[in-house]
C-alpha cells in the first residue's frame, strides 16, 4: 500500500496533480501488476494535509522510532542511536529558570574549578533522581546509554562524587543565591518565614558508623580542584543516630529534619541533623543560617519539646519571635500566666481558638 500521485493536462496546458492511497494486485489474465485506487484524496495542491498527518501518526503507532524513522526517509537514513529527551530537557529548563544552573557555576568558578562541568554533572545527578531513581553508578550508564542531556555526553563514577562533595561543601552558598533569585522571579512575601523540624528513620540494623573526615592541613595548598567538583579537604559523616523518635520508633536510626517555609509554603532551605541532635544546636544553626539571608522577620513553629527557657531567649534574639506548643495540664509558669489574663478568645477555625496576651519583652 502507498500514496500514488497522478498527474493530468488539461486543454490550456496546464499540469494537475491527485494523491490516491493505492495498493498493487495482479490481473487475473495477463498477471501483470496493476495499481488498485482504494481511496482518492483529491487535488495535491488543495488536499487536507491535517487528514494526511493524522493518517501517518496513526500507522506510526504500531512501529518503533527507528523503523518510522528508515519509513519516512524512504530507509536512507540508518538510526545510530535513540535517546529520551522530553523529561530531561524540561527539568533543564526549570533548572535554568529558577537559577539553579547560573549560581551552581558562579560557586564553583569561584572555587576555580570547570563551572559548566559541575554543574552539568551536578544536574544529571538530579534529573535521574526524579526521573529513574539509582544510584550514582547507575548514573553514569544511563547518561550515557538513556538520556539525552545537553551539555552532558557522559561522566565516570569519580566525577559524581567529587561534584557531590563540591554541593555538600558549598551547598550554603548555593542556597542563598538560588533563594534571591527565586524570590524575584516569583515575587515571594518574606514577611514571614516559618521554621520547624521532623524525623525520619530507616529500616536499618545499627546507626551510620562512618568516620568523620576532619581537615587534617594535608591540602593541596594551591586552593585549585584539577577535577571536576574537586573539593580540597571535605567533612563527611554518618547522620543516621538513635534518638527521640516523632515516628515512634525510638528503635531505628533516623535523621533530624529541619525546613524553613515561606508564609505561602515555599521552601526557603531545607537543613539534616544527626538523629540525636541536640534541639539547642538545631536551633542555633537555623537561625545562624538564615541571619545572613536580609529575612524580615524569622517566626519559629515547634512542639513543645523545644519550648526550654533557653531556646526561646536564643530565638527572640535581634527581634526573633516563635509559636511554641504548650500541653494544658502540664504547662509552663509563662503559659499559665498567659492563659489566666482576662480576654475574649477569636474563633480561627472549628477547632482553634486564639487570645493575644502581651507579655514581657524576653519572655
Amino acid at each position: 500500500m502507498y500514496l500514488r500521485q497522478t498527474r493530468r493536462t488539461n486543454r490550456d496546458g496546464s499540469v494537475v496533480s491527485y494523491l490516491q492511497l493505492a495498493h498493487n494486485e495482479r490481473h487475473p489474465v495477463t498477471g501483470a501488476p496493476t495499481a488498485k485506487v482504494i481511496h482518492s484524496f483529491g487535488r495535491a495542491d488543495q488536499v487536507d494535509r491535517e487528514a494526511l498527518s493524522r493518517l501517518v501518526s496513526s500507522i506510526s503507532r504500531f512501529l518503533t522510532p527507528e523503523q518510522a524513522g528508515s519509513a519516512a526517509a524512504g530507509g536512507a537514513v540508518e538510526i545510530l542511536d535513540s535517546r529520551r529527551l522530553g523529561g530531561a530537557w524540561t527539568l533543564d529548563a526549570v533548572w535554568q529558570r529558577l537559577g539553579i544552573g547560573a549560581a551552581i557555576r558562579r560557586v564553583a568558578e569561584g572555587r576555580r574549578l570547570d563551572g559548566d562541568a559541575v554543574e552539568r554533572v551536578i544536574f544529571a545527578l538530579v534529573a535521574q533522581r526524579a526521573l529513574e531513581p539509582g544510584s550514582k553508578l547507575a548514573a553514569t550508564g544511563w547518561v550515557a546509554q538513556r538520556v539525552a542531556i545537553g551539555g552532558c555526553a557522559g561522566f565516570s563514577d569519580d566525577q559524581a562524587y567529587r561534584g557531590m562533595d563540591f554541593l555538600l561543601d558549598a551547598l550554603a552558598e548555593i542556597a542563598s543565591e538560588v533563594f534571591a533569585s527565586v524570590a524575584h522571579l516569583l515575587n515571594l512575601d518574606l514577611d514571614i518565614v516559618f521554621v520547624d523540624t521532623t524525623s525520619t528513620y530507616w529500616e536499618a540494623e545499627g546507626p551510620d558508623l562512618l568516620p568523620e573526615l576532619q581537615d587534617d592541613g594535608q591540602g593541596s595548598g594551591d586552593g585549585q580542584g584539577s577535577g571536576v567538583g574537586e573539593v580540597v579537604n571535605p567533612v563527611e559523616s554518618g547522620r543516621r543516630a538513635f534518638g527521640h523518635s516523632k515516628d515512634f520508633r525510638t528503635d531505628l536510626p533516623q535523621v533530624v529534619i529541619a525546613m524553613a517555609v515561606t508564609r505561602d509554603g515555599v521552601p526557603v532551605r531545607c537543613w539534616t541533623f544527626p538523629g540525636n541532635e541536640n534541639d539547642q544546636a538545631i536551633i542555633r544553626t537555623v537561625k545562624d543560617d538564615l541571619g545572613s539571608w536580609n529575612l524580615r522577620r524569622l517566626v519559629w513553629v515547634a512542639d513543645r519539646g523545644f519550648a526550654s527557657a533557653a531556646n526561646r531567649a536564643y530565638l527572640t534574639r535581634g527581634g526573633g519571635h516563635y509559636i511554641h506548643a504548650e500541653k494544658l495540664r502540664h504547662t509552663n509558669t509563662e503559659a499559665a500566666a498567659a492563659l489566666a489574663r482576662p480576654g475574649r478568645y477569636a474563633t480561627v477555625a472549628g477547632n482553634l481558638r486564639v487570645k493575644e496576651v502581651h507579655v514581657a519583652p524576653g519572655r
